[in-house]
């Protein structure tokens, strides 16, 4: 019964949770067919059956990919493929479960932060028809809140330097800074998409920024999509006057 594979699928997650193993590109196989074979579980049988209890499982799933990917030689990109289709089954069995917008949000907050590899780099964009206007809005103010949160900086005996670069050692705290910075920025700007929110888009980058040739594209083609054509023309020109 779907009961009955869902206690399967959770004792197996566990077990793999608890495994300390280093995966070689030789036993990398049997790892992404384990994991494999558990996603098509939870998506197959389970969340036909109880998507509440499938859309719980795919978190517990997509739980295991900082610690696997820690342990696991995955130059192929197979293992990131995996995560990856299964982080796109969060959105798809998050609209036919019954989750609360905030508690939805609450999970996707929690699971951008821990994005240590990439696993949720598209997370915002596929559970938002399941967050509604209310879930977009309390994860847009979750991540507010921690944009006036830096990252409490040790006394300098206590820094841990990590690496060393041009201008001397790269310490942990500063790429803990850095990386809240980023996770708070590309947040705001999947949510101003998911909102239709082409200002707040824009908001995201300074003025400077978005005269890159790139980075204006981006904006002049959002620009484009709301009817705002001579804004887009604009931002083009001030690029050229760049150049």
């Amino acid at each position: 019964s779907p009961g009955e594979v869902a206690r399967e699928i959770r004792k197996r997650l566990t077990t793999i949770a608890r495994s300390r193993a280093f995966v070689d590109w030789q036993n990398r196989r049997a790892l992404t067919s384990d994991l494999e074979a558990q996603r098509r579980a939870i998506v197959d049988h389970v969340a036909k059956a109880d998507p509440t209890e499938a859309l719980d499982l795919m978190w517990r799933f997509m739980g295991l990919a900082n610690s696997i990917f820690e342990r696991c030689d995955d130059s192929s990109g197979t293992v990131s493929g995996i995560f990856h289709a299964a982080c796109a089954d969060l959105g798809a069995i998050a609209g036919t479960a019954n989750v609360n917008p905030k508690t939805l949000a609450d999970q996707a907050f929690q699971a951008l932060i821990e994005n240590d590899y990439g696993q949720y780099d598209n997370l915002i964009s596929v559970l938002t028809p399941a967050l509604g206007s209310e879930g977009l809005a309390h994860l847009k103010q979750r991540m507010i809140a921690l944009s006036k949160k830096p990252v409490q900086r040790p006394a300098q005996e206590d820094r841990q330097p990590i690496g060393f670069g041009s201008g001397g050692p790269i310490y942990a705290d500063e790429i803990a800074e850095r990386s809240r910075v980023s996770t708070v920025r590309l947040a705001l700007m999947e949510i101003a998409d998911a909102e239709g929110d082409v200002d707040a888009f824009i908001a995201q980058y300074d003025a400077r920024t978005r005269k890159v040739p790139k980075i204006a594209a981006e904006i002049a083609q959002r620009l484009l999509a709301a009817g705002r054509a001579e804004e887009a023309w604009q931002t083009i020109e001030a690029t050229e006057h760049r150049r």
